[in-house]
This record gives structure tokens, sequence and C-alpha cells, in this order.
């Protein structure tokens, strides 16, 4: 498994899904009207900013922006590196 050192604000996120494209009443949207639905990751790494680390820890999930952060692949696996302020909430169970 690959290992994550971000810097400053960074926060690296394994990108586990995206929120559904369907509406409660069973209607399926199509693909376009789906794009600015935020996504949902997993936290693996989180920078050295103090504040940032008192918001968000290792293994929190998280929502974000469909076209937030840089997308990369490392052993065929998708994780997306953010700054802080792309994070739009931790999910709390």
């Amino acid at each position: 498994m690959a290992t994550f050192k971000p810097i400053q604000t960074k926060v690296v996120v394994e990108i586990t899904g995206q929120s559904e494209s369907k509406t409660s009443g069973g209607i399926i949207l199509p693909d376009s009207a789906s794009k600015e639905k935020p996504q949902f990751g997993k936290v693996i790494a989180v920078g050295t900013d103090e504040n940032l680390v008192k918001e968000i820890s290792v293994g929190d999930e998280v929502i974000f922006g469909k076209y937030a952060g840089t997308e990369v692949t490392i052993e065929d696996k998708n994780y997306l590196i953010l700054n802080f302020d792309e994070i739009l909430t931790v999910v709390v169970k």
C-alpha cells in the first residue's frame, strides 16, 4: 500500500463512491445532470497544518465536489489530493 505525506493544508482521500444519480421518486438522472453532485471518500492522510489536524482525521469519511482536487492513481487505486477548503463536510455516523 502506498504511503502519503501531504504538506500544509492538503488532504489525501481514497475515492469510495459518488452520490446517487436517482431521485427519491425513482427517476434516473442523466449523467449530465449529476456531474455537479458531490463525491465521497475516506481520508488516508492529512497535512501538517494545525487547524486542519483539529478538523479532519485519518479514517474520516468526507464529501467533496465532483471537480475538486487532483486525481491520481497509485497501485490501481484512485486517490484525490484535496485542499482543506475543498472538503464540504465530514460524515458523522
